[in-house]
């Protein structure tokens, strides 16, 4: 059987400074500024040669609306591999966390709801 994989996510923003900014304080990560044809971008950490991290980016789209609560949640995974240490620090970059650190199963691991900068609701992941 075939399966779908999932090869790039773009989270819209009205404001790409703001959104950088938000996005490398929460995650203690550098983003690298892309500019693609008419397109403005800010790359997530992708490591291509071991095929980890994020395969997606926040694009500059002034008219956009934000995937607020009725759009699709995209999760993007720990980087310490705990969800409590990116939502200690939504707040103060500017976020609101709108569900706390939640126990899925001792299998499945934990999650976390955020609303960024722009107004998008983000899912954080981990195992534990």
């Amino acid at each position: 059987m075939k399966s779908v994989t999932a090869v790039w996510f773009e989270i819209p923003v009205q404001d790409m400074g703001r959104a950088m900014r938000f996005y490398q304080d929460v995650f203690q990560v550098s983003l690298e500024e892309v500019k693609l044809g008419e397109d403005l971008m800010a790359w997530l950490p992708f490591d291509h040669e071991n095929g980890q991290g994020a395969s997606g980016t926040l694009i500059l789209k002034p008219d956009a609306s934000p995937a607020g609560a009725s759009g699709p949640l995209l999760y993007l995974g720990s980087l310490h591999d705990d969800v409590a240490q990116e939502l200690s620090r939504v707040e103060a970059a500017g976020g609101k966390i709108i569900q706390q650190k939640t126990v899925i199963s001792e299998d499945h691991g934990c999650f976390g709801i955020i609303e960024d900068t722009e107004g998008n609701h983000i899912g954080f992941h981990s195992s534990k």
